[in-house]
């Protein structure tokens, strides 16, 4: 028997997707939902149209994920992904997050069975990429199941290949993944994959893009170097969406803000 912020639920010792669903659906909360279809913009033609809410707080799923994802099998998570419910999507996500983490541990970085299992789920992860279809969607993710994975040994092939393709889909939420999943790569100190994502995105017509390009150059000024940062902004600046360049300098000093802004 465990507890979700006050209900109490009986976990069985392997649950379905289908159990945790419905066991998702009856935390149900209508104004809740009221608040969250506003706030992702799920109106006509905005970036989140269509998407179906059931009014339940990212700390809520965070706790479902911690109380069944040990006893969910991977197999069970792609019936998550293409669930109606966003936050149904995201507990998926978010298992795979819990599940690749485990495989990454330092002990088993080059074991062969980790490197299978790890690969596995990036594999899952991209074919169900425009599942993530919002921005905490991606951001809860990304970075925790592709960022990580560019860190360590795998057998899918050549990354930039397949982190290429995200870059260059159509899909907004596929291209942004290529961007926010650099923020692990910058923080163990490489910034290469950054900046390589920065500039193929640097035109992006979206205000979305335009914030998570802003958003990961800014981590590598923080993560890895200023001057790294600068010189960038030497070459592009002059020519970056102000949004983006805006959220790229937020860690500078007012005067040296106001110089890259009026360039």
């Amino acid at each position: 028997m465990d507890g979700v912020n006050g209900n109490i639920v009986y976990l069985c010792d392997m649950m379905t997707a289908e159990e945790i669903i419905g066991y998702m659906e009856s935390l149900r909360n209508e104004k809740q939902r009221q608040v969250l279809i506003r706030f992702f913009k799920t109106g006509p033609g905005e970036y989140g149209e269509g998407d179906e809410f059931l009014g339940l707080k990212v700390p809520q799923t965070r706790q479902i994920v911690k109380l069944t994802e040990g006893d969910t099998p991977l197999d069970e998570v792609p019936r998550l992904l293409m669930s109606r419910w966003h936050e149904v999507r995201l507990c998926g996500l978010l298992m795979l997050v819990e599940k690749f983490g485990r495989l990454a541990k330092k002990r088993l970085v080059d074991d062969e069975a980790a490197i299978r299992g790890r690969d596995e789920i990036v594999t899952m992860y991209l074919q169900h990429a425009q599942q993530a279809n919002n921005w905490d969607l991606v951001d809860l993710s990304a970075p925790k199941i592709l960022g990580y994975w560019l860190l360590l040994p795998t057998h899918l092939g050549d990354k930039h290949e397949i982190m290429d393709r995200l870059a260059a889909s159509s899909c907004l939420w596929e291209q942004r993944m290529s961007m926010v999943s650099t923020w692990k790569t910058t923080q163990q100190g490489d910034p290469s994959w950054c900046l390589r994502y920065a500039e193929w995105h640097l035109h992006h017509s979206h205000d979305l893009m335009h914030k998570a390009v802003g958003w990961m150059l800014r981590e590598v000024g923080k993560r890895c170097s200023m001057d790294l940062l600068r010189q960038f902004l030497e070459h592009h600046a002059h020519k970056m969406p102000r949004t983006a360049l805006r959220y790229a300098i937020e860690q500078m000093t007012d005067d040296e803000r106001k110089y890259w802004m009026s360039r």
